[in-house]
């Protein structure tokens, strides 16, 4: 189906804005993914940071375009580095992202994970699990992996958006973004995306960057899908492998442009 015009025209201008503002993004985020999470950034045009001690995350949280917060590995020193790191981006009026991972099954990472949405994240991104169990409802998520269908976690992150004054992202094989108010479809993106470790990881960032140069955070959300969605669905073109379609996801995110995403945007 056509892609919304307006919606489209939304994301075509986020990612100029990125292209020509190179957001630097603090990325406080899990130990496996920071080397593709850092590649993806910069194929699109943003500047990756990840500067992990807490008196320094906080110093520098201020002074980033944008924050992105990811549970996947979390420890002790990351915590406190998170906690310093946050309040420092909302008195600098910096928008951060929250992602998440695995949150639902493990205890500390989950009342973790609900203390930051009382910081009020900018925007949320996970999948369906993820999702539900952060508003304290009951799901099926098995370690980073989602057990429930995205369209089943819309209510819950219509919740979300409406407790933190943001947007909530819900990935699966159609991302579904909302503030609360407006929920966007997203069909862009390709099975393989999920045998590349960090793909979604990396999204968070992605998402941090769109909010570092537009105030409305739907937008962002929507950008932040479509932009992954949309190279995946090019890498997939030249490459039917997990190894080379990581490389060519890479590739993929540098040769976005206008004509493309008004051509394979699929928004509803």
């Amino acid at each position: 189906m056509p892609a919304p015009t307006i919606l489209t025209e939304e994301v075509i201008a986020i990612l100029g804005h990125i292209r020509s503002r190179h957001p630097l993004v603090h990325c406080l985020t899990n130990q496996v993914v920071k080397n593709f999470t850092a590649n993806v950034l910069l194929s699109l045009g943003a500047a990756p940071a990840m500067v992990e001690h807490p008196d320094e995350a906080a110093q520098f949280a201020a002074m980033a375009d944008a924050l992105l917060v990811n549970i996947g590995t979390l420890d002790e020193p990351q915590m406190a580095a998170m906690l310093r790191a946050i309040p420092s981006a909302n008195q600098a009026r910096k928008p951060w992202v929250l992602d998440p991972v695995a949150v639902g099954p493990l205890t500390i990472r989950t009342q973790f994970a609900r203390e930051l949405v009382a910081l009020r994240p900018t925007l949320i991104r996970g999948n369906a699990s993820e999702i539900i169990a952060l508003i304290g409802q009951n799901a099926r998520g098995r370690g980073v992996d989602s057990g429930d269908d995205a369209e089943t976690a819309i209510a819950a992150a219509q919740t979300l958006a409406t407790m933190t004054g943001g947007a909530v992202l819900v990935t699966g094989p159609i991302d579904y973004a909302t503030n609360g108010t407006e929920t966007v479809a997203c069909a862009n993106g390709h099975p393989l995306m999920t045998r590349v470790t960090g793909v979604g990881c990396a999204q968070g960032a992605v998402a941090a960057a769109c909010c570092a140069v537009t105030d409305n955070p739907l937008a962002a959300a929507v950008a932040a899908a479509t932009l992954m969605g949309v190279a995946g669905d090019l890498a997939a073109r030249v490459s039917l492998r997990p190894g080379s379609f990581s490389e060519a996801l890479l590739d993929s995110l540098d040769q976005l442009d206008a004509d493309i995403l008004r051509r394979e945007t699929k928004l509803s």
